[in-house]
C-alpha cells in the first residue's frame, strides 16, 4: 500500500476504468488486471478510515476553536460590560462627591455668615460699650476738671 489520499486512488481507479479495453462484443464492459483493481480497492479500503479520522479530528478542532473563540468573544463582552459598569459607578461617585462637595461648601458659607454676622454684632456691642465708657470717662473727667478750677478760684 503507498501513501495516497482517497481523491487520488479514486482518479487512478477511474482512469483505469476509462482507458481499459472494451470487450469484443460489448463496448459497456472492459478486461482489467485483477490483481492491480484489487490492490487499488484494498488501499482505498485502508485509506478511508485514515481520512474519515482525519476529517473528524478536523471537524473536532474546528468545533474547538469555534468554542474558544465564543469563550474568548463571551470572555471580552463581559469585561467591555464589567468596565462600563465600573465607569458608570465611577461616575455615580464622582456626581455624589460633587454634590456633597457642593452641600458641603454652601453649608460652610451659610455658617461663615452666621460667623461674620454674629462677630459683627458682638464687635458693634463691645464698641458702642466701649464709646459709652470712653464718653462716660470724659464726662468724668470734664467734671473734675470744671471741679478742680471751680475749687481754685
Amino acid at each position: 500500500m503507498t501513501n495516497h489520499n482517497v481523491e487520488e486512488l479514486c482518479n487512478a481507479l477511474y482512469n483505469m476504468v476509462q482507458d481499459a479495453k472494451g470487450t469484443t462484443f460489448n463496448a459497456d464492459k472492459c478486461v482489467l488486471e485483477r490483481d492491480v483493481v484489487l490492490n487499488l480497492v484494498e488501499d482505498i479500503r485502508a485509506t478511508v478510515p485514515n481520512e474519515v479520522r482525519k476529517a473528524k479530528e478536523l471537524m473536532e478542532k474546528k468545533n474547538d476553536y469555534i468554542a474558544a473563540a465564543k469563550k474568548e468573544a463571551d470572555d471580552l463582552r463581559q469585561k467591555a460590560e464589567d468596565y462600563v459598569r465600573k465607569l458608570l459607578n465611577e461616575d455615580e461617585l464622582v456626581v455624589e462627591a460633587k454634590r456633597l462637595a457642593d452641600k458641603n461648601i454652601q453649608e460652610s458659607e451659610e455658617r461663615s455668615r452666621e460667623v461674620r454676622q454674629a462677630l459683627t454684632a458682638f464687635c458693634e456691642e463691645t464698641l458702642n460699650n466701649l464709646e459709652e465708657s470712653v464718653a462716660d470717662s470724659y464726662d468724668a473727667v470734664r467734671n473734675a476738671r470744671t471741679k478742680f478750677y471751680d475749687m481754685g478760684r
